[in-house]
């Protein structure tokens, strides 16, 4: 974990359930400068802010489909972890539009403001649901994941590097 002392680091949906485990890990292990939640829930953040006190704590209310934001949210990160999507099978089934817009254009935007900020590294959280999809979500994620992938020849062999870690349901 050394490699995060001193960095910035950001969190998309990092007020969900693996993005405040991410948050709660990161400070405790790391000696990191700076840790940024970024999340469309202000509630959420609000809980959190009063939860966890923190001087490297920091809160940016916004969204992954907004570029232009999430620009403004990457200014001086280091490392971003991507962990912002619906992620609720009935939910995307019912709101398809929606699950396209968070899943597949969200990473579209985390890829080209990553690249525009010039952040190191980023990395995609997936799930095992991406593998051989049989609903939306699924199809969603993998879209997402080839976005990914092929993010790194978007931002050439000195720029932004790009990877995906896909878990499975706990």
């Amino acid at each position: 974990m050394k490699e995060f002392n001193k960095k910035n680091i950001l969190i998309t949906g990092g007020t969900g359930s693996f993005g405040q485990a991410a948050v709660h890990y990161l400070l405790k292990n790391t000696k990191l400068n700076k840790l940024i939640v970024y999340s469309r829930d202000e509630n959420k953040q609000f809980e959190m802010q009063n939860k966890i006190k923190d001087q490297r704590l920091r809160f940016f209310l916004g969204d992954v489909r907004d570029r232009k934001r999430l620009e403004m949210a990457l200014n001086n990160v280091d490392y971003v972890i991507h962990a912002a999507a619906l992620k609720h099978v009935p939910a995307a089934e019912y709101n398809p539009f929606e699950s396209i817009k968070t899943n597949i254009y969200g990473s579209e935007s985390v890829v080209l403001a990553s690249i525009a900020q010039k952040v190191k590294k980023v990395l995609m959280l997936s799930t095992d649901k991406a593998c051989n999809p049989i609903n939306l979500y699924g199809a969603t994620k993998l879209c997402s994941e080839k976005i990914f992938v092929n993010a790194s020849y978007l931002s050439g062999t000195k720029g932004t590097i790009f990877g995906v870690v896909r878990y499975g349901n706990v």
